[in-house]
Parts: structure tokens; C-alpha cells; sequence
């Protein structure tokens, strides 16, 4: 497999396929923004003129796309992917998506005998530069190992995960982006109250990470905003909000209560009225802050 198509070439999507450039893939990438498509071309992609002409030729075709609505308008849309790829090649949509667009993407590529995988990432966009992303697909198995290789180039091996039919891809990252969301709420309330009572900030967070309660997030993601106020914008609130806005509709679908995920999605969508559309995913940490007046910094007395 060698031929491969790639659509959507932003904050992840553009360093994940200048890495199966740089693997030696024939690629053919496109993008909305011509800039954006300029970048691979220099780097040795082939332009597409459209979706169809990127799906056109190609042996897999992935898409890296913001929301669901997107992801459904390029493969199902008209001139969409789908009627253009090949019997026999492999579609995989790498965006986080809903299992129900999946499931139509899914059957109209089953009537022209193309296979589909959803294989989702995690990793932010520091992960898709250094090519260490972790991937959740969702799919048949023997077509995830047709295509292993082309995930080992954009992420990390050892988190490369097959994890049951379609859509199983699609619902781990759903998960695992709530999980992180409510952590970033967790260590701002917890955070702030801590340093509101007076123990200062290092010893607080040092005691936190030795303690039971410790998380990835806790150790490692809240250090953006304690050591440089980086509330990293690379990955924006409105994508924060679409994201548990589509974890609650899959608690729906499934019929379980979410009632900590629902107050969860509004106090995201509270810092995102606050601060816009763009401002950074840890937004919510922010909230704390500013709710409290303490500035959560490591060195500043």
C-alpha cells in the first residue's frame, strides 16, 4: 500500500501527513486552504484539485477533519470520497466523530466494497509533529493490519489500538476526551481552593502528583498553564464543546445518566463564552482563576 490520499492539513492533520511524505508514500493531500496544501506540496505531496480527485487512484484515504458535520460533507457529500475511491481501497477517518455519521459512511462504502476504519488520535499537536500519536481504531481487524503501517508512521506503536467493529474507535476517543475534560475541571477547582487556603503552589501540586490522586493530566498537561500560562490554543474551545456535546449525545444513544458529564460540558461552554471560540482547551483552569482570583503560576510569589 502505497498510495495514499489525506484531507484536512491543519494543527494535526497537516504534520500527520507530512509524515507519510517524508516515509516515502505517493501522497495527494487537500485542503480547503490552499496554504495549508502549499506546505505538503513542498514537502512532496501531489495537490488535489478537490475531495474526489484526492480519493481518485488511492489505496487509503484518510481525512483528519474538524466535527461531524464535516466529516459526513467530504465523504458522503456530493463529490464526496466515498464515490470516488476504488473497490478494495480503505477509507479511514481519523477525526473525532459520532458513531452515527460513521455508520452511514460505513454502509455507503460497503455497497462499493471499500473498507472503513475509524482511528481517531490523541496526543495534541506537540504528538502529530513528533509523530507519537496514539490511535484508537475501530473496524475489522484484518483491515487494521493492512494498514498498520501507514498508523505506525503517524503515531506511536505501542498505542496503536484495535479496539472492536466500527465505531469502537470513535467511542474510546469520545471517552478519553471526557475524562481529560473533567480532569481539567477537577485540578482547577482543586487548584485554586488550595492555594485560596494558603498552601503555596509548588508544595500543593508536588504533594498532588505523590499522591493517590495523581493523573497525566495533574503531572504533565496542567504544567502548560503553571509554568508559562499556556492555555493551549492548538486545540480550541469550540472543538472542546463539539467534543463533550458528543460525548453527551453517545451517553444518550447508549441510556446512561451522565449527570456529572452534563455539568461537566456546561462549565466548558461557560469558559468558551467567556473567552471565545479559540481560546485554549484548558480554558477551564482559567475559569478557576479567574472565579477565585488566584493566578495558578510555579515561581511567582
Amino acid at each position: 500500500m502505497r498510495r495514499v490520499g489525506f484531507i484536512g492539513l491543519g494543527n494535526m492533520g497537516g504534520p500527520m501527513c507530512g509524515h507519510l511524505v517524508a516515509a516515502g508514500y505517493d501522497v495527494t493531500a487537500f485542503d480547503v486552504n490552499p496554504d495549508a496544501v502549499s506546505r505538503l506540496v513542498d514537502a512532496g505531496a501531489r495537490a488535489a484539485r478537490s475531495v474526489a480527485d484526492c480519493a481518485a487512484g488511492v489505496e487509503a484515504l484518510i481525512t483528519m477533519l474538524p466535527a461531524p458535520p464535516q466529516v459526513e460533507a467530504v465523504w458522503l457529500g456530493d463529490g464526496g470520497a466515498v464515490a470516488a475511491l476504488e473497490p478494495g481501497s480503505v477509507a479511514i477517518d481519523m477525526s473525532t466523530s459520532s458513531t452515527a455519521v460513521g455508520a452511514r459512511v460505513v454502509a455507503a462504502a460497503s455497497e462499493r466494497g471499500v473498507d472503513v476504519l475509524d482511528a481517531p488520535v490523541a496526543g495534541q499537536s506537540i504528538g502529530a509533529k513528533a509523530g507519537t500519536l496514539a490511535i484508537y481504531v475501530g473496524g475489522d481487524e484484518a483491515v487494521f493490519e493492512r494498514v498498520r503501517p501507514l498508523l505506525e508512521v503517524m503515531g506511536d506503536p505501542a498505542r496503536i489500538f484495535h479496539l472492536g467493529p466500527n465505531g469502537a474507535g470513535y467511542t474510546v476517543k469520545l471517552l478519553l476526551n471526557l475524562t481529560w475534560f473533567i480532569q481539567a475541571v477537577a485540578t482547577g477547582e482543586v487548584l485554586t481552593m488550595g492555594v485560596r487556603a494558603g498552601v503555596p503552589l509548588d508544595k500543593l501540586h508536588g504533594a498532588l502528583v505523590g499522591s493517590p490522586a495523581n493523573s497525566n493530566f495533574l503531572e504533565r498537561d496542567v504544567r502548560m498553564v503553571l509554568d508559562d500560562g499556556d492555555y493551549d490554543e492548538a486545540f480550541p474551545m469550540r472543538l472542546v464543546t463539539k467534543d463533550l456535546g458528543l460525548a453527551v449525545d453517545l451517553a444518550r444513544e447508549v441510556g446512561v445518566p451522565v449527570e456529572l458529564t452534563a455539568l461537566v460540558e456546561q462549565i466548558h461552554r461557560r469558559a468558551r463564552t467567556l473567552y471565545g471560540d479559540d481560546a485554549g482547551e484548558i480554558s477551564a483552569v482559567r475559569l478557576y482563576e479567574d472565579l477565585s482570583g488566584v493566578t495558578l503560576r510555579l515561581g511567582e510569589t
